[in-house]
């Protein structure tokens, strides 16, 4: 059984659909495509399918993952390509790599999130960001289904700035006489999770920022959090290194010296 690891992407409009409008979709495209899908036993078999972090509904996301399993073969780049074909222009998988690692799931342990500020001053957004970052706690509340949780989001943010523009692939700027601020910030996922929308209302705690309008969030990177160069790294960069050093060994192997015999 081979085991593929796909990043897919939510964009545009598509930011809207929940996880489970995304997976009914995804499955669509695995017939679509014809994907030698391997399943699940007992009495109503499901096509082994494994998703990991999913951002929440209405936001948007560069680095989205899964993982599938199939029953036969198949070459990663041209399984993206038909995946990428049958789902909607805004679902898009945009890598595949073959599984050579376990523990994917375990390598998702932070995201680089951008939050854009439509209404806000870039300057208001900077004195929030220094006000959120310097102080030591930063209480928020959250409604559950058992009732109000006050939870510290401090913690788990490991950086948050004000940036002068939007990173290449996340949402174009849309022409807006409005003043406009852009924060990056890199949250640890910790228990209980910590949100965009968590560290919007801690920012409205602490340094009275308040948009005007509801924030555009996007997720632009998600994977290990290396604490020397303050970076979310590539979660499927060991499958790659995996897959070269295999392939490393059988050409190495071929341009060896081979050993004379005796005379």
């Amino acid at each position: 059984m081979q085991r593929i690891r796909l990043r897919y992407t939510k964009r545009g409009r598509l930011r809207f659909t929940s996880h489970r409008d995304f997976q009914r979709a995804f499955e669509r495209a695995l017939r679509r495509a014809e994907v030698p899908m391997a399943y699940s036993a007992g009495f109503t078999p499901h096509p082994k399918v494994s998703y990991a972090n999913a951002a929440p509904t209405g936001t948007g996301s560069e680095a989205e993952y899964l993982e599938i399993a199939l029953a036969a073969p198949r070459d990663p780049g041209s399984l993206r390509a038909l995946l990428d074909a049958s789902l909607p222009t805004g679902l898009d998988i945009v890598d595949a790599v073959e599984a050579r690692t376990s523990g994917l799931a375990d390598r998702l342990t932070a995201s680089v999130w951008e939050l854009r500020l439509d209404g806000v001053d870039p300057a208001d957004a900077r004195r929030a960001a220094e006000v959120f970052t310097a102080a030591d706690t930063v209480e928020v509340s959250r409604a559950t289904k058992n009732g109000v949780r006050v939870f510290d989001a401090r913690p788990a943010v490991v950086s948050l700035e004000a940036v002068s523009r939007e990173t290449p692939g996340s949402p174009a700027d849309r022409p807006s006489d409005r003043p406009c601020a852009i924060l990056r910030l890199v949250v640890r996922h910790v228990t209980p999770a910590v949100r965009p929308d968590d560290v919007l209302s801690g920012l409205r705690a602490v340094a009275d920022l308040a948009p005007p309008v509801p924030a555009a969030v996007t997720r632009l990177a998600q994977g290990l959090f290396d604490a020397e160069s303050g970076t979310v790294t590539d979660p499927l960069a060991p499958d790659r290194e995996a897959a070269e050093a295999l392939t490393a060994v059988p050409a190495a192997a071929a341009t060896a010296p081979t050993p004379e015999g005796p005379a």
